[in-house]
């Protein structure tokens, strides 16, 4: 007999990104193991990005409600002087040379808009749910975070109808990169970690992306806790082989602000430029969304702007086509203290597209451990010169001799639908009880 779940998740087509995939993904698959999506987003909210080609993925005849929601961005775009039709992006990724109103907007944001700028969507959200189940039953409820609101939602509506409840942070929410640049005061940090709590306390289940993050959630009283890794679409990866570059061709696709900057490999990059003029001659980069100016401004600075293209943001079917054309595809990971498990959902899109990954990292991370696990490339620490160096040099060496290899090991267990298996499993367990 199918069972229902209710999902709320703020992200959802016309959406761009890759946030908006987790859900979207796990809605396209959750009837293959008996559970019926039905989706909760928001009316009209103001996505960073747009792409339309996320609406192929949406599974037929499913239910979609959509609940009033206003966010501040009107406010901070005038703020920052900007044209109220443009699309903000995230406020934080240039805040190292921030001026004072980009610290004063960082500062706003953390202060007054709790858990997030898209706390006017939890009160509307809660009584249209709260109507809809007292006429429909669901069998669970997932609450998908960031942002966290999200989460509250979902909080509100287990206080109200003590309906099962599975909490999945596809980001952590008072261990993020971004919490610990919210210039919170202390009263409402302790609001952040009070409602964090709460959270906890009620989910019947806890899901994260990475074993470490399960770990550190632990660490802050979360009981039941279980790891969905990201995942890659099959469907996106169907079709024919795309023939690679002929040009020594290293790609990254989203952002590099300045906790991304990997000075190191920069350095070594242009090192190798300077001193091997056949590397010089066939080097290409492709950095493809956005890239800060602390990055953009370094690789200028290194002599390397005419081997550099700055696409700007792309559509996903555009992203994943440059992948499979690339000789080796750039996996540069946050220098922050939690980067050991961060595990970006392009790191499995790079996995389907089966080219080489380099990844820049910490050593320990969990995304080194998993292209060595399935042979898919290398990784170097972030401050190792002399390491990265001698490994770009090794790569270039395979790309002469046409030795590049292909990662062929399984890479299954990443797939949508076996982590959408995973995900139907732990609401098997909490619909039970």
């Amino acid at each position: 007999m199918t069972k229902k779940v209710l999902i709320v998740s703020y992200y959802w087509p016309p959406c761009g990104g890759i946030g908006v995939h987790r859900c979207l993904k796990f809605a396209k698959h959750l009837r293959s193991f008996g559970w019926e999506p039905i989706i909760c987003t928001a009316q009209d909210p103001e996505y960073p990005v747009l792409d339309e080609s996320n609406f192929k993925h949406i599974p037929a005849g499913i239910e979609i409600l959509k609940t009033r929601i206003w966010e501040p961005h009107s406010l901070y775009k005038r703020m920052m002087g900007k044209k109220q039709e443009e699309r903000i992006t995230d406020v934080f990724v240039e805040e190292q040379t921030a001026g004072f109103r980009t610290k004063l907007g960082i500062w706003i944001r953390g202060n007054f808009f709790i858990p997030d700028a898209r706390r006017f969507w939890i009160g509307s959200t809660v009584k249209a749910l709260t109507r809809y189940l007292r006429t429909h039953t669901v069998d669970a409820l997932v609450t998908n975070g960031p942002p966290h609101s999200s989460h509250m939602i979902g909080y509100h509506l287990k206080q109200k109808l003590n309906i099962p409840w599975l909490a999945d942070f596809q980001d952590p929410w008072t261990q993020s990169d971004s919490y610990r640049r919210l210039m919170l005061n202390p009263v409402s940090k302790a609001i952040h970690e009070a409602m964090e709590q709460r959270v906890f306390r009620r989910a019947d289940k806890i899901t994260v992306c990475s074993q470490s993050w399960k770990r550190d959630l632990e660490l802050l009283g979360a009981s039941n806790v279980g790891v969905i890794f990201w995942g890659y679409d099959q469907d996106d990866t169907a079709c024919a082989a795309r023939p690679r570059s002929p040009k020594f061709t290293m790609s990254h696709y989203g952002r590099l602000g300045p906790d991304r900057s990997a000075s190191a490999f920069w350095d070594a990059l242009s090192d190798l430029v300077r001193n091997h003029p056949t590397f010089g001659r066939d080097l290409e980069i492709n950095l493809a969304g956005f890239i800060g100016q602390e990055t953009r401004d370094g690789i200028a600075r290194r002599g390397l702007g005419s081997h550099v293209k700055f696409p700007g943001h792309i559509g996903r079917e555009t992203a994943l086509e440059g992948m499979r054309q690339s000789q080796v595809l750039l996996l540069i990971i946050n220098d922050e203290p939690n980067a050991e498990g961060r595990l970006p959902g392009k790191l499995f899109e790079y996995l389907a597209s089966r080219r080489p990954i380099l990844i820049i990292g910490p050593e320990r991370s969990e995304a080194s451990n998993i292209i060595r696990e399935v042979r898919a490339g290398w990784s170097c620490t972030h401050g190792d010169h002399d390491a990265i160096k001698s490994k770009l040099l090794h790569i270039y060496d395979r790309y002469l001799r046409n030795d590049l290899p292909d990662n062929s090991d399984s890479i299954e267990q990443y797939s949508n639908h076996n982590t959408t298996r995973t995900l139907a499993r732990c609401l098997d367990s909490i619909a039970a009880r």
